[in-house]
């Protein structure tokens, strides 16, 4: 499972496996990396895997959002584009699969309002120049009720005072000359 395979590489060769941090990775591109153009508006535009390790203590639930801060140009960000927003993640869960549909999330996810004013994951689409997207995991000690499909400035202030840990990953994208 990539899980495990994710606290392997958290410790040294020969040392003993110790608690490993709460950490957000895919399968599909490396931190920092650009984001592969099938998870783009230019390729399907599905969703890639994503993988954590084993939250702090006390997590109840986890809530994802997708957003790129360089919009519309990052040369001169205006606004925070948001792609993707879930709640209620089950910890265990540990991984969603490439391309996941909103009928194959965990049970209990919720899905939230993307800036499209849409549910669902929208891929990385930049108008102009190199984006970053971060993928933001965040442990919660509470389940939160059922908010419906809530932006995700609707979600921060209803997590407000449950964050007990968060994990980050980062991707790059430019669309290509046409």
């Amino acid at each position: 499972m990539l899980v495990a395979a994710l606290a392997a590489e958290s410790r040294a060769e020969g040392e003993p496996a110790a608690p490993v941090g709460f950490a957000l990775r895919s399968p599909d591109f490396e931190p920092g990396a650009e984001v592969p153009a099938r998870f783009t508006c230019e390729g399907k535009a599905v969703s890639p895997a994503l993988v954590w390790t084993a939250p702090p203590p006390g997590t109840k639930s986890l809530a994802l959002v997708l957003e790129d801060p360089d919009a519309p140009d990052p040369r001169a960000p205006r606004i925070t584009w948001v792609h993707w927003v879930l709640y209620n993640l089950p910890p265990e869960a540990g991984e969603l699969p490439t391309a996941v549909k909103d009928e194959a999330l965990p049970e209990g996810t919720r899905e939230g309002q993307s800036s499209w004013k849409r549910t669902g994951y929208g891929g990385p689409c930049p108008p102009i120049g190199r984006h970053r997207y971060f993928f933001k995991l965040y442990a919660l000690d509470t389940v939160l009720s059922n908010k419906g499909a809530i932006s995700k400035g609707q979600l921060e202030r209803v997590m407000t005072g449950h964050v007990v840990g968060k994990a980050e990953l980062m991707g790059t994208y430019e669309k290509r000359a046409p």
